[in-house]
């Protein structure tokens, strides 16, 4: 990262769901006039950034991520007046407008896509990827991440298209340099808009191998196998570079990619300053992946491994949350008996590491997951898809349901939680998805009234970081602890160290006497309800931030 840009130090980030976020006219889904409303909220919280979820005109087949107008704005969300106010009224507080971009691919009902099905020689026919049929069939035996095959048959012009994801969603032919002239143009004219940075969606997967061989891995129930050589290819990196070289440098915008890097070398080669390319990179996991595999001991390391190889250049972008994956504390911490204090350990936590932390909408209350009656109550394509397989794969209904609940994106995409009535204050009139139950009792007005609440330990947190130059900028060391889920941390500049300790558990940690030596003051406690720090023994999820 250049020093033009160290301003992207100092942001703490907050991601809107607009679907889910607030409800202005009562039809049951968010809009822009919602956030518009909801900005003071925002402020209070001490926010500086607001990341956007697609907002774009689409048919949404896949909630906004399928474009079919990238300079308009989706009409349920409101008008581009709208979308004007609000950027107007986030410059009043000091919030940055970063917009979620989605360029691996379009919706079918793009007109880009409508001309360029309708003929082989259509002017714009390059725009997407088209295959000859081999043997009567599909291209290849690929999958699509969202069920079936990833090719999709077009009578007119006797071709497949390729489809990574939906068939509602076809790939955008980055080969094509009037394809990326077009992209080019229009993220330089949201940019001239007011837009102050871009989370590019799905970028590891722009450059596609053009003889698209069968893939070897095995085949889904289905009979489709996923792709195993289509991300983070080289012609991909060139693409991302163009983008900077035409769009990023020289507007001096924030930006960040979602990343498929199966190594810290390869999410490296995104971020660091010579090779020109993204600020930080979100990495992408598969839900199903991050359930089955996460602990503390692999975090640790993750965390670890990622800091060595970008410490000295690179930058990282800090989350637990967002649209894509289970309630953080549902996952990562305790919904039931240790709801309030692991809500507020993992915040806690997340906020200690260096880099810009993300704070997902409702993570800030402790939002957790739901369980939908029904597979017919999930609005998620992919949930559906994974449902599906599962029964394909011999599970019964109701193991089927289970694991499809517990990996659902909708988890997060539940409306956000205002106030104890029955739609959460999200909307007056019937949600678009079903309120979680528990905005009886997780919610913000309860919440903003309560000094010990999990809102205010995010506000806390947001000021300190703000106060602090080694919690936004320090070196970070891990101390030997012996226990793989006691966690224990230096953050330090030449001004000041911070000390801190995480117990990643439910049982109780005895923090050795050694790293105890020279804890000062404590800044803040993940049981402040119950007074604070109280010793060396930590108690479940406890973690406590000392100034040395």
């Amino acid at each position: 990262m250049t020093e033009q840009k160290s301003w992207i130090k100092d942001l703490v980030v907050y991601q809107i769901y607009p679907r889910s976020f607030y409800d202005s006219n009562g039809d049951g889904i968010g809009d822009l006039p919602g956030i518009l409303q909801k900005l003071d909220y925002l402020e209070e919280l001490g926010i500086n950034a607001l990341w956007l979820s697609p907002v774009y005109r689409s048919p949404n087949d896949d909630n906004g991520y399928d474009i079919s107008g990238y300079q308009e704005i989706m009409e349920e969300f409101g008008t581009m007046e709208d979308w004007d106010r609000l950027r107007d009224a986030c410059r009043q507080k000091g919030i940055r407008v970063i917009m979620d971009l989605v360029v691996n691919h379009s919706s079918d009902e793009h007109p880009w896509f409508i001309e360029s099905r309708s003929s082989r020689d259509n002017p714009k026919s390059d725009y997407y990827i088209w295959r000859d049929p081999v043997d009567g069939h599909e291209p290849n035996n690929w999958a699509s991440a969202f069920g079936g095959s990833a090719w999709e048959y077009v009578p007119g012009r006797g071709q497949y298209y390729f489809h990574y994801f939906s068939k509602k969603q076809p790939d955008l032919n980055w080969a094509c340099q009037e394809l990326r002239d077009e992209v080019i143009g229009m993220m330089n004219w949201w940019v001239d808009k007011g837009v102050e940075g871009f989370r590019v969606d799905a970028i590891s997967y722009l450059d596609k191998p053009l003889d698209f061989p069968d893939s070897a891995l095995p085949p889904r129930p289905d009979g489709y196998s996923f792709p195993d050589c289509l991300i983070c290819r080289p012609g991909t990196h060139a693409y991302i570079r163009e983008m900077n070289r035409r769009v990023f440098a020289p507007r001096n915008i924030l930006t960040v990619g979602e990343v498929a890097a199966p190594t810290v070398e390869e999410l490296g080669n995104y971020v660091k300053t010579d090779r020109e390319e993204f600020d930080m990179a979100i990495p992408f996991v598969l839900p199903k992946t991050e359930i089955d595999t996460w602990s503390p001991k692999r975090l640790k390391k993750d965390i670890e491994e990622t800091y060595q190889a970008m410490k000295e250049d690179g930058w990282w972008a800090r989350f637990f949350s967002n649209h894509d994956k289970p309630r953080q504390v549902s996952l990562y911490g305790d919904d039931g008996e240790y709801w309030e204090v692991s809500a507020k350990f993992l915040a806690m936590f997340l906020h200690s590491l260096p880099g810009t932390p993300y704070v997902y909408q409702g993570e800030e209350i402790g939002m957790t997951n739901v369980k939908l009656p029904s597979i017919e109550d999930y609005d998620d394509p992919s949930t559906r898809d994974q449902y599906q397989q599962y029964l394909l794969s011999g599970m019964t209904l109701e193991a089927a349901l289970a694991q499809a609940q517990l990996e659902s994106r909708d988890n997060a995409r539940t409306p956000m939680q205002w106030d104890n009535s029955e739609t959460g204050g999200f909307t007056s009139g019937t949600p678009w998805l079903k309120t979680n139950p528990n905005t009886r009792e997780i919610n913000v007005e309860t919440q903003r009234r309560d000094s010990h609440s999990v809102y205010q330990c995010y506000r806390k947190l947001i000021a300190l970081r703000k106060e602090s130059p080694a919690l936004s900028r320090g070196d970070l060391v891990f101390l030997e602890t012996g226990q793989e889920d006691l966690f224990a941390l230096t953050r330090s500049t030449a001004e000041e160290t911070l000390l801190v300790f995480h117990n990643f558990s439910r049982q109780e940690h005895e923090i050795p006497a050694a790293l105890l030596d020279g804890a000062g003051e404590v800044l803040l406690s993940s049981y402040d309800r119950e007074g604070g720090y109280r010793g060396p023994v930590l108690r479940p999820y406890e973690s406590v931030i000392f100034r040395k």
